[in-house]
């Protein structure tokens, strides 16, 4: 994955490492492949959680809540995102986003986090 001797990889992975808020990205088989060093921090508690299954980290309510998310992205390609729910600790939102190659085909999906007015929106509003 080369670009004018830049390598994609490392490129797109700066990125989100860069991002203040927790990114975690998984796989169609739900299981963790990557987490940049916000998510590290902020699931201390559990982390690492490279390589485990999301319903090891999850409870069987809220690992509904991401299938079926992950489901509706496989519906069309113009379902992307899912507001999750929001941390009041925190006072941020959170999100799980379709990951798409290049035909639009779902490969995985991650979340992230927002900062937004949890007013604007509906934990988990898939229409």
């Amino acid at each position: 994955m080369k670009m004018n001797d830049i390598d994609l990889y490392d490129f797109f992975r700066g990125i989100i490492d860069s991002e203040e808020g927790p990114i975690v990205l998984c796989s169609l088989d739900y299981r963790i492949i990557y987490e940049n060093p916000a998510a590290i921090k902020y699931y201390a508690p559990v982390s690492p959680m490279t390589g485990r299954l999301l319903s090891t980290l999850m409870d069987e309510e809220m690992m509904s809540k991401v299938v079926m998310s992950v489901e509706w992205f496989k519906e069309d390609t113009k379902n992307n995102r899912v507001f999750a729910l929001h941390d009041k600790k925190n006072n941020m939102d959170m999100y799980i986003l379709a990951i798409r190659n290049t035909n639009g085909e779902l490969i995985g999906f991650y979340g992230r986090r927002e900062d937004r007015n949890p007013d604007q929106g509906k934990e988990f509003d898939l229409d």
